[in-house]
């Protein structure tokens, strides 16, 4: 299924230490890197990792939290410079079905997209998402859709897959760190005309209460917004040609 294309998954860890050694476990077998992000864990989750026996992983540990999106591109920067082809996003809490992995990286290994990211709520069980998870999920991807124009429903989904091209192609330093990363990152794809799409994925849940709260809908917009802004302003910068002083030669 790889095509010869070295496969990466970055996964963001955060005190997971009750589920970070089952979703190493069940990494899927065609992926060649894992690439670990501890973002500050103060509960043990670097130690669980080192238990697992496995040549493919790689640790980094922050050494105070820097939010998901921080170690998202910690984990994006470790997987470039090992040569990676596409990077898949993975989250420590065992809850993104490795059963979907094929598919969601199809249509980059085909040269179908660029980013390809999952839909939880495009799946037959989409109704296994807490309720308010999923209503607030169907506002923000509504929201995101119309800042970026993208044609998504998902926004906030975290199982992803980039091409290293479409990576390198966007400033990962500039990320927003926290909450908002996806969408903030949808943003960036679309101004570079990027090709973003959605596949069904399984929703993973344990019964636990949604986090999402009405407040974080602002930070999603606020995010989207300054997206839009920065680079509305850097369009309309006009690039500036230096001419070479009398007698000079172009290069010296």
């Amino acid at each position: 299924m790889t095509r010869g294309a070295k496969l990466a998954v970055v996964v963001p860890a955060y005190q997971e230490r009750r589920f970070i050694e089952r979703t190493l476990r069940t990494m899927p077998g065609g992926v060649d890197l894992i690439v670990v992000v501890d973002d500050g864990s103060t509960d043990g989750t670097a130690d669980r990792v080192r238990r697992v026996v496995d040549p493919r992983i790689r640790l980094i540990v922050h050494e105070r939290n820097r939010g998901v999106g921080a170690a998202i591109v910690s984990g994006y920067r470790c997987a470039l410079a090992e040569g990676a082809d596409i990077l898949v996003v993975m989250a420590g809490d065992n809850q993104m079905a490795p059963e979907d992995f094929d598919s969601l990286v199809a249509p980059v290994l085909y040269g179908q997209a660029d980013y390809s990211k999952g839909n939880r709520l495009a799946h037959h069980l989409a109704h296994d998402m807490p309720w308010g998870r999923r209503t607030a999920g169907r506002w923000l991807g509504l929201l995101t859709a119309s800042a970026t124009g993208l044609s998504i429903s998902d926004s906030q989904c975290g199982y992803t897959a980039i091409s290293a091209a479409a990576a390198r192609n966007i400033p990962l330093l500039d990320l927003w760190p926290r909450y908002g990363y996806p969408n903030d990152l949808l943003a960036l794809l679309a101004a570079r005309r990027l090709r973003v799409v959605e596949v069904p994925v399984r929703p993973v849940y344990r019964g636990e209460a949604s986090g999402v709260r009405a407040w974080h809908a602002f930070i999603v917009a606020y995010v989207v917004f300054r997206r839009w802004w920065s680079d509305r302003r850097r369009s309309r910068v006009p690039t500036t040609l230096t001419q070479p002083a009398a007698g000079s030669i172009p290069g010296d």
